[in-house]
């Protein structure tokens, strides 16, 4: 949704007072219009990901199949989350490369974009500003050369790993699997060697959510024990 409300406001920009203005011969590249087409790549990237699950060319494992995948079919664990959320909670062996990494850009449209996030997202999720990871395939083929090789790609929900996927598979990977739900979607016996002070489930959840989260936990406990 955010993509394409900024999709419509450069379309709205050629025009003015419903007359096209003249086109430029060339334009100089910015940041902003390269994060701009990283955002729209990664919203089709999507599209193309459930079309090669729904296919059967992605093969889409539950967490409760990731253990057998890894240890029987030769998967590699391909985290793909930010580095904060690796932090929490790792499954022990796993290979990491963030699709999305902090946006350190300090120009004046990026902090106020940053305190419009923190406030109706980061301060609630504890996630930071982020932009896709430019060279995420670059530092997989680094990792993982061997372009035959049993990639599965997990994220906390899902959803990002559709993304990495669509890009593997451009990038020449033909042997994906998609951890479907995500971490999120796992429990404690899925994943038995798991590093980190969070549950793995839990390792997405940040800011007031995660009090919130550890509140639920309790009134849960005492539940259980009344």
């Amino acid at each position: 949704m955010a993509t394409a409300i900024q999709i419509n406001h450069l379309h709205a920009s050629a025009f003015k007072h419903g007359k096209q203005q003249p086109k430029k011969l060339f334009t100089a590249p910015t940041r902003r219009t390269s994060q701009l087409q990283l955002q729209v790549r990664a919203a089709s990237s999507g599209y193309g990901a459930r079309q090669l699950i729904q296919s059967g060319e992605v093969r889409p494992i539950l967490p409760k199949e990731a253990a057998a995948a890894v240890n029987s079919d030769g998967f590699v664990l391909l985290d793909i989350r930010p580095e904060w959320e690796r932090e929490k909670a790792r499954v022990t062996g796993s290979l990491h490369v963030p699709l999305f990494v902090e946006d350190k850009d300090y120009s004046p449209i990026t902090l106020l974009k940053k305190w419009v996030h923190f406030g109706y997202i980061g301060l609630w999720t504890g996630q930071n500003f982020t932009m896709l990871n430019p060279d995420f395939l670059q530092q997989v083929e680094a990792a993982v050369p061997d372009k035959n090789a049993k990639l599965l790609v997990a994220c906390g929900e899902g959803l990002r790993s559709m993304i990495a996927v669509s890009k593997l598979h451009k990038g020449g990977y033909k042997n994906l699997g998609w951890l479907a739900g995500g971490y999120n979607r796992s429990v404690d016996a899925d994943f038995p060697d798991v590093e980190g002070e969070e549950k793995l489930q839990y390792a997405t959840i940040g800011g007031v959510s995660y009090y919130f989260l550890q509140l639920l936990l309790i009134l849960q406990a005492v539940g259980k024990s009344s």
